[in-house]
């Protein structure tokens, strides 16, 4: 891993985000990028902007870019190789963007507290960066006050497409210092490609995962079964693999795990893509 960039707008979230990257970028030596992304805020866009008006934006837009700079500064003075990224732009573009010019490693991202219900049908920014983004993922939600990831939980379905996200995450976990377990829930929501044991045998031998660290588990809710295995084992840190869906899929037929399990789930998250 070689950057991980930070989109951050200096909430308590942005600083939880901070925090966790902080604590992958000292374990794999990454550098630091966090990007700010503004938008002067208009009360009513059937108005101009006045000249009067003016000076009260440019002094918020310095204020933003002081900000991003002191935490440049802290970081290095923490001993992290970081930069800074100034954006006019929304921040779902912004970090779709930067993402793909720095080719960034990892993205960092704070979520706010547990979504309403056009949050869960249309998502959040969090939610779309992570679905779009071209590299993983990680979603720190508000509940998390210290991060310490000693335990790593990968949501698998076991299928062979999903084997090249599940070397980068052995990868990670080894480099974090921590264990991993994969979990399983068998669900009509999610109907096997090809038999469990075939796979479990395959990732067991290729990754050096002990198969009593693959657990397969029958019925209930994917998205319920994941989370309270998680609780079980009381996971730091729960990755998925999530697929590229058409528009229709995506919004109105069948809303993905990955997406309510950004919004809900108060277990950081990492979302890989399987393209």
């Amino acid at each position: 891993m070689k950057t991980i960039l930070v989109p951050i707008d200096f909430s308590e979230n942005a600083g939880r985000a901070i925090d966790a990257a902080k604590l992958i970028a000292s374990k794999t030596d990454a550098d630091l990028v966090f990007l700010h992304a503004y938008q002067p805020y208009i009360t009513d866009v059937s108005l101009p902007v006045t000249m009067s008006s003016l000076p009260i934006y440019k002094e918020q837009e310095e204020g933003f870019k002081s900000l991003l700079e002191e935490q440049v500064e802290l970081a290095k003075q923490q001993g992290f190789s970081a930069q800074s990224i100034w954006e006019a732009d929304g921040i779902h573009d912004a970090v779709i963007r930067n993402a793909e010019e720095l080719v960034a490693d990892l993205i960092v991202v704070g979520r706010t507290g547990k979504g309403g219900f056009m949050d869960k049908l249309i998502g959040s920014s969090a939610t779309n960066i992570a679905l779009d983004a071209p590299c993983p993922v990680l979603v720190i939600p508000p509940q998390i006050d210290h991060l310490d990831i000693k335990r790593v939980v990968y949501a698998t379905q076991l299928e062979f497409e999903e084997m090249s996200n599940l070397r980068d995450v052995a990868e990670l976990t080894r480099q974090l210092g921590a264990n991993l377990s994969l979990i399983k829930i068998s669900s009509l929501e999610q109907p096997n490609i090809q038999p469990d044991h075939q796979y479990i045998s395959q990732i067991s031998k290729g990754l050096n995962i002990a198969e009593g660290d693959i657990v397969v588990r029958e019925g209930g809710g994917v998205e319920e079964g994941i989370i309270g295995f998680c609780e079980e084992v009381s996971a730091d840190l729960l990755v998925v693999s999530t697929r590229e869906r058409g528009f229709l899929e995506r919004f109105i037929i069948n809303p993905s795990i990955t997406k309510k399990l950004v919004v809900e789930t108060p277990v950081p998250l990492l979302v890989h893509h399987i393209r």
